[in-house]
C-alpha cells in the first residue's frame, strides 16, 4: 500500500486536493484516507447505541445501515490504521496532515517537510508520479506495532 501524505498550512487547499485525487487514484486501485483532525474532537451522536456501547469501553463499534458502515475505535495510533488499511489490501492511503510522521509528501505552501516527493502540484501531477510514494509496511511503528 502506497502512502501518499497531503501536507500545508490551514487552508493550504489540502482537501481540495484530496478531493480530486481520490476519484484518480480510485480509478486504478482500491483507496482509503485517513485525516488528522488536530484540535476538532469528532463528536458522537448523543444517545446512540453505537455511542453507548463506545462510552461503555468497546475498543471498536461499528453501525451499519444501507449505504455504509460508520466506525469508531479506541485509538490514535495513525500506524494502527495504516496497519488495519494494509491488512484490507487496500493500494492507496490517503493522509491528510500527518506532518510528524515522516511519511513521503506532497506539501502545499511553504511548510518546511523532509520526504518530499512534489510541492505545490495539482492532483493530476500528484497522481502521476503515485509509483513514487513510500510503501508502508505493516507493524513498522506506533504503539500498534508487535
Amino acid at each position: 500500500m502506497r502512502i501518499i501524505n497531503i501536507i500545508g498550512h490551514s487552508n493550504s487547499g489540502k482537501t481540495t486536493m484530496i478531493t480530486k485525487l481520490v476519484p484518480l487514484l480510485a480509478a486504478v486501485g482500491t483507496v482509503a484516507t485517513i485525516k488528522h483532525m488536530g484540535h476538532h474532537i469528532w463528536e458522537l451522536p448523543a444517545g446512540k447505541d453505537t455511542t453507548v456501547h463506545f462510552a461503555g469501553g468497546s475498543v471498536a463499534t461499528a453501525g451499519i445501515d444501507a449505504e455504509k458502515t460508520v466506525m469508531s475505535l479506541r485509538t490514535t495510533d495513525v500506524y494502527e490504521i495504516l496497519d488495519f488499511y494494509a491488512w484490507k489490501g487496500y493500494e492507496y492511503a490517503v493522509v491528510e496532515g500527518f506532518k510528524e510522521e515522516g511519511f513521503s509528501c506532497v506539501v502545499l505552501g511553504d511548510l518546511a517537510a523532509e520526504h518530499v516527493v512534489v510541492r505545490d502540484a495539482d492532483a493530476e501531477t500528484v497522481f502521476a508520479m503515485r509509483d513514487l510514494f513510500e510503501v508502508y509496511v505493516p507493524g513498522r511503528g506506533g504503539s500498534g506495532s508487535s
